[in-house]
């Protein structure tokens, strides 16, 4: 496959800017297949609950999006913006720096409020250290490293990262709304947006109906958002991402094969981790795994997801998962039909052919 496979054409008004009130609102795009035909259902996300069957299993991703975006000044005065990838130690953490200037490593940024001033820099105690980048010269990732706890301080100093097609400055309704709630374990920069059309009643709604969910971690990183450069595909390094695997989510898939139930993930990530799960054989690690059409699923059944960029590495995930014409098929179709694309856009639910 090419990059220009997975290109289309996306009129920017379809782009949702902002939640809709309700995160249980949003419609519902259903892509399934008999034979050779492909069949496509336009209902709401509400009628999720009657697409579960007897021993299904629905796995979330409980990652929690963290302030990631910090802004500051080097100690020579020129403003520097900071956007953590990934948080490596209480101490330590991989971002992109963006500066007038390469940051050289020794380098100091004093931190300041997104709209306030720094302090004098000799009692200010929130002090970056910039170690070096990342991997080789051109590498967009720099280690830092941070004066006191990071957590603490992006609590303190941090910005909601929103995601670059999105034009407005993160507000109190972004706070709430562009995190899950399942939302536990921090360290992601982006929502795993599948996960955000859920509200605790229907969680309740779906144990009420005696179908079981569980949940994995994948911190999404900012390589999410990175584009591809490549036309073959195969050229392509793909961005890495920690995940876990606790055992009871194990063994209650495990349990759920057993019984002839589907295991649903909800959204890429999900379905991205339990996929490194049982590729490289480990509970707990990176995975720099790249899913294209052609690959062997092992461990999902079904894929709640929202809608992708064009020529992005979800896009290309979910051609592999339900097949590169019905998801074609399936895009053209919202389009025409005017469905709200990316984060804060409205849903599909996938089934493997």
């Amino acid at each position: 496959m090419r990059l220009s496979d997975f290109n289309y054409n996306l009129p920017p008004e379809l782009v949702a800017q902002h939640p809709l009130p309700n995160r249980t609102a949003s419609r519902l795009l259903v892509l399934g297949n008999s034979g050779s035909e492909v069949l496509i259902q336009d209902r709401q996300f509400t009628d999720f609950i009657d697409l579960l069957q007897p021993n299904d299993l629905l796995v979330f991703n409980d990652t929690k999006v963290i302030p990631a975006r910090l802004f500051g000044k080097k100690e020579t005065g020129g403003s520097v913006e900071i956007l953590i990838e990934r948080i490596t130690g209480e101490l330590t953490a991989i971002a992109q720096i963006r500066a007038s200037k390469t940051p050289k490593a020794g380098s100091k940024i004093i931190l300041h409020e997104p709209d306030g001033e720094a302090q004098d820099k000799l009692n200010h105690p929130f002090v970056i250290e910039v170690l070096g980048r990342q991997d080789h010269a051109e590498s967009p990732f720099y280690d830092i490293k941070f004066s006191s706890p990071c957590l603490d301080i992006l609590d303190q100093y941090g910005r909601l990262p929103l995601p670059p097609y999105i034009t407005h400055q993160a507000s109190s309704e972004d706070l709430e709304r562009y995190q899950t709630v399942v939302a536990k374990n921090p360290g992601a920069v982006a929502a795993p947006t599948a996960g955000l059309h859920f509200d605790e009643k229907t969680l309740q709604a779906i144990s009420a109906k005696g179908i079981q969910y569980t949940t994995i971690t994948l911190h999404v990183g900012a390589g999410t958002f990175t584009p591809v450069r490549t036309e073959n595909l195969a050229e392509h390094k793909m961005h890495s991402e920690w995940f876990s695997i606790p055992t009871e989510t194990q063994k209650l898939i495990q349990k759920t094969q057993a019984l002839g139930g589907r295991v649903i993930a909800v959204g890429t990530t999900s379905l991205r981790a339990l996929e490194s799960s049982a590729a490289f054989q480990i509970q707990e690690g990176e995975t720099s795994l790249f899913i294209t059409p052609g690959y062997e699923f092992k461990v999902v059944n079904c894929l709640i997801t929202n809608f992708h960029l064009p020529c992005s590495t979800l896009l290309m995930l979910v051609s592999a998962f339900a097949g590169v014409e019905p998801i074609k098929k399936a895009y053209d179709h919202a389009i025409t039909q005017k469905y709200r694309f990316f984060s804060y856009g409205d849903a599909m639910f996938l089934s493997r052919p």
